[in-house]
């Protein structure tokens, strides 16, 4: 690799694959030694091509949710079944995995930015800004740098765009799949939102055991089928369609809603 070598965006490939290195290890024994991360899939992603792959996936914490990603990730195409075990795989990782994250979170401090750095599309979000609601149009230059990404390689993204649970899927990611037609693949993931903080930096609690399910790609005709059906099926596909909720254990309903009342309360103090 040449030593500067630029990917799409302008970032040093060189650094790139030593911060993914350092963080990777860093992060390790987040899901292969304090908590267990199980996973199911890996075939998939080995099975897949080497650009316009989009994952969509649900959303428990801002960071450890797509770090967890970049492992298992880079662990299958590494020949590890359904196992991160021994971190050799992050010695030649996958180079163009990306993730949409909000703009305003990745600018916050020193790690966002160095996070940022390893893959982020940061995008403005139309409809909250700085902790409030807000109505904007959407950016093109968003849109684009989105299909930039695809083009390069692989793009994970949360398209309900927050933690919260059960809320409804944004009508952009279905705006995207029409648009540049990539294969999408579904991602389950649970566990992390009890092990993690909300912002997935630091672990609540230890002995967690955390799963990741990557499914099948899904059968989409992106010519003829409607945004709004593309977003059942992505409902359906990533378990956050309402109708889930009817098979939602009550104990875990419960600790959600006692972490968002705490969440609350701190916000008012």
């Amino acid at each position: 690799m040449p030593l500067f070598k630029r990917n799409p965006f302008g970032h040093i490939l060189f650094l790139k694959i030593w911060l993914i290195r350092i963080l990777g290890i860093m992060t390790h024994q987040r899901y292969k030694g304090f908590n267990t991360l199980e996973i199911d899939g890996s075939e998939v992603i080995r099975d897949l091509p080497g650009t316009n792959v989009l994952f969509v996936s649900n959303h428990q914490t801002y960071f450890a949710d797509v770090v967890a990603m970049f492992h298992v990730f880079n662990a299958s195409l590494s020949g590890r079944a359904d196992s991160i075990k021994n971190v050799g795989y992050l010695w030649n990782p996958k180079l163009n995995i990306y993730y949409v994250a909000a703009a305003e979170t990745m600018k916050k401090s020193l790690l966002t930015k160095v996070l940022a750095y390893v893959g982020s599309i940061s995008i403005e979000r139309t409809w909250r800004a700085e902790g409030q609601d807000v109505n904007r149009q959407v950016k093109m230059s968003d849109i684009s740098n989105i299909g930039k990404a695809l083009n390069d390689g692989w793009v994970i993204t949360f398209p309900q765009g927050t933690t919260t649970p059960w809320k409804p899927l944004r009508k952009g990611t279905a705006h995207i799949i029409k648009r540049y037609k990539p294969i999408v693949v579904p991602v389950v993931i649970d566990g992390f939102r009890r092990s993690f903080d909300k912002k997935g930096l630091h672990v609540k609690k230890k002995g967690i055991l955390q799963s990741m399910v990557i499914k099948e790609p899904l059968d989409i005709d992106y010519d003829n089928e409607s945004v709004e059906s593309i977003i059942e099926k992505l409902e359906y596909a990533i378990e956050q369609h309402p109708s889930f909720l009817k098979v939602i254990p009550q104990e875990e309903l419960l600790e959600y809603e006692e972490a968002n009342k705490q969440r609350k309360w701190r916000k008012k103090a």
